[in-house]
């Protein structure tokens, strides 16, 4: 009983969202420790005997053997076997590169196999297992469809298709028009811009992590934490009023949580002043205009004088601020997760006369 609670209370956001960030840039730091054969056997055994046990207990097997969340229980597996696979790959070529010897992708290369038979038998052999895979998958579970949708009773908890779940657990720490449209518009078109903006050629074609270190971190960063970790939190860890609830805890639909999330401008007038908030909104929140404004403005040609100097050189000034503001939009999500934790800052700035929140 002790262990189950000691789990549920380590997997809460605040402390699994940072313990998960922490573990990926130290594997970054030391990568010769964690990415090899042996620590990838040591942690996949580990994940297979913790899902083993688990699923022992009534709570937990009744979350991820819904057949909705199936697939992701296979995604918890997935993600980190091809992450750890291609930085395995990348530090035996690192290894290789210090040593003069050439890359493993060109000693691969340097065997040629024929398409047929060879190729086109195993696509053959691959195909026939994936179809079996299927139709056993589709025996063995039933479908998740639901009756027709009914406007006077809605689902609790009400939960978006899995790939928007992500989108869906930033909305407790941002509005809808920032969680649902600027943010999902600002990692297409960061997507789309990283061609434009990162044209080194290192890494083309071969796995390299030593050469790559800052775009490979940022990138697993963006997409393993920010994005991965979000959905499988709001899967299993998010249940009735998207209230949060452990892997082993009984999702109780009657559960409270008390609400004492404070403005930035309650702090500052209300808290800090000592006096009432100002009637008008511009003068209200001019600390947090101050705040964003600061944020944006003012950071990046800090960067390009220090941290960054490197980038800015080589990229040139506009690339260089298209990167950084890319970059400081997506370490807002982080930011503002870790002052709800720690001070249950509600927004930076908050004029919910004009639907204006940040």
């Amino acid at each position: 009983m002790f262990i189950k609670d000691f789990i549920n209370a380590i997997t809460a956001p605040y402390f699994l969202i940072t313990a998960a960030a922490i573990l990926l840039l130290v594997s970054l730091k030391y990568p010769d420790k964690f990415y090899t054969s042996k620590s990838g056997a040591i942690v996949f055994a580990c994940m297979f005997g913790f899902l083993g046990i688990s699923v022992l207990d009534p709570n937990f097997r009744l979350i991820v053997t819904k057949a909705d969340n199936v697939p992701i229980v296979g995604m918890l597996f997935l993600v980190p076997f091809f992450t750890w696979f291609a930085l395995r790959e990348a530090v035996r070529n690192d290894k290789r590169i210090a040593e003069g010897k050439p890359l493993v992708e060109q000693e691969e290369t340097a065997d040629k196999v024929l398409t047929w038979p060879d190729l086109v038998y195993t696509e053959l052999i691959c195909m026939v297992v994936l179809t079996v895979v299927l139709i056993g998958w589709s025996m063995a579970l039933q479908a998740p469809l639901e009756e027709p949708a009914n406007p006077s009773s809605s689902p609790n908890p009400s939960k978006a298709p899995w790939y928007f779940l992500g989108l869906q657990e930033m909305l407790v720490y941002f509005d809808p028009w920032l969680a649902g449209v600027v943010f999902p518009g600002l990692i297409i078109v960061g997507l789309m811009a990283i061609p434009y903006i990162d044209t080194n050629p290192k890494g083309n074609g071969y796995f390299t992590l030593r050469e790559r270190r800052w775009e490979i971190t940022t990138f697993l960063f963006g997409f393993l934490i920010l994005w991965i970790l979000l959905v499988i939190l709001g899967t299993f860890l998010r249940g009735p009023n998207w209230n949060f609830f452990g892997p082993y805890e009984f999702w109780d639909i009657h559960k409270l949580e008390a609400l004492v999330n404070v403005n930035l401008s309650e702090y500052i007038w209300v808290k800090g002043l000592g006096m009432g908030l100002p009637k008008n909104p511009i003068i209200r929140e001019i600390f947090g205009f101050l705040v964003v404004l600061g944020y944006f403005l003012l950071i990046p040609p800090l960067l390009a004088k220090t941290w960054l100097k490197r980038f800015y050189q080589t990229l040139g000034p506009i690339r260089f601020h298209v990167m950084t503001f890319l970059l400081l939009a997506m370490t807002a999500l982080p930011i503002k997760m870790v002052l709800r934790w720690l001070f249950n800052l509600k927004y930076i700035i908050g004029i919910p006369e004009y639907f204006f929140n940040i």
